[in-house]
């Protein structure tokens, strides 16, 4: 039987690895997967209607929460092509919206950005008064008489991945169900919320 030399073994042994190393990197670049947004942390020490004689009733309120984006790439970055902003609104009408992170932020592969967000009627990015209409008033008293109100938070921007031409935008929808917390309470238990991402488009 014809002996098989050390250096043939070496060499398939090397080719083997190159040829695994070779997949590993088409993997790791070729399947995308999505980001994970979340909502980890929430409180609401205000959300009050307010009805004057002379104009549609509006709304008065204090929120924070904590949104969690992690990208679960391998290898992949994630840069933001525009500006990564969170909206809030109640029964379907809009009443603020905030900056989350800037066109041109990066985030490597398997991290995860931690944002500590917050609006208030008062604040310049707020609506002061914002107009509520029937519908809108009456669709608050219902909850107010629950103690809890359906908040929801939709985040939106455009990423592009290393790699890939295709910039991709982002839409995610955070339902949040927010109990009344006063301030000095002691504060109300709030249950982690994973957002729901919008159908990517082709190539994303």
């Amino acid at each position: 039987m014809e002996k098989v030399s050390g250096g043939c073994v070496a060499g398939w042994i090397a080719g083997i690895l190159v040829v695994g190393a070779a997949a590993v990197l088409i993997a790791a670049y070729a399947v995308l997967i999505h980001v994970h947004i979340a909502v980890d942390e929430a409180s609401l020490t205000r959300f009050d209607l307010m009805s004057s004689s002379s104009s549609s009733p509006s709304l008065a309120y204090n929120l924070w929460l904590t949104l969690t984006i992690r990208n679960p790439n391998w290898a992949i970055t994630i840069k933001n092509k525009k500006n990564l902003e969170a909206s809030y609104s109640f029964d379907g009408q809009v009443f603020d919206r905030v900056l989350v992170a800037e066109k041109g932020d990066k985030q490597g592969p398997r991290r995860t950005r931690v944002y500590h967000l917050a609006v208030a009627s008062a604040s310049p990015n707020g609506t002061a008064v914002p107009a509520f209409g029937s519908a809108g008033a009456e669709e608050f008293r219902r909850q107010n008489a629950t103690g809890f109100f359906d908040v929801e938070v939709k985040v939106t921007g455009k990423f592009q991945y290393t790699g890939r031409y295709t910039k991709c935008e982002l839409d995610a929808t955070c339902p949040l169900k927010l109990q009344l917390a006063p301030p000095g309470t002691q504060a109300v238990v709030f249950e982690k919320v994973k957002c729901k991402l919008d159908k990517p488009k082709k190539y994303c």
